[in-house]
């Protein structure tokens, strides 16, 4: 097993799941994480202000300071 699979594998997505409700997290096959959020639908002036419907990244630690960044931005939606 790669180190890349490894650190894939030992991140638990329902952990994440409760730590972001308000995304729909999933990991593809190819090991890609993704989030798109939930009942949300961005408006155009959201997203000039860099805000993402759906965010995704190779590896966890990069996807959780995506959301964890999302998330702060999002405060007031």
């Amino acid at each position: 097993m790669s180190p890349e699979q490894d650190s894939k594998e030992r991140y638990d997505l329902d952990v994440l799941r409760a730590a972001f409700p308000a995304w729909v997290l999933f990991c593809s096959d190819a090991g890609v994480f993704y989030a798109t959020r939930r009942g949300v639908h961005l408006r155009e002036a959201d997203i000039d202000k860099g805000l993402q419907q759906t965010v995704s990244a190779d590896d966890a630690e990069a996807f959780v300071s995506l959301l964890r960044d999302q998330t702060r931005m999002a405060v007031g939606l």
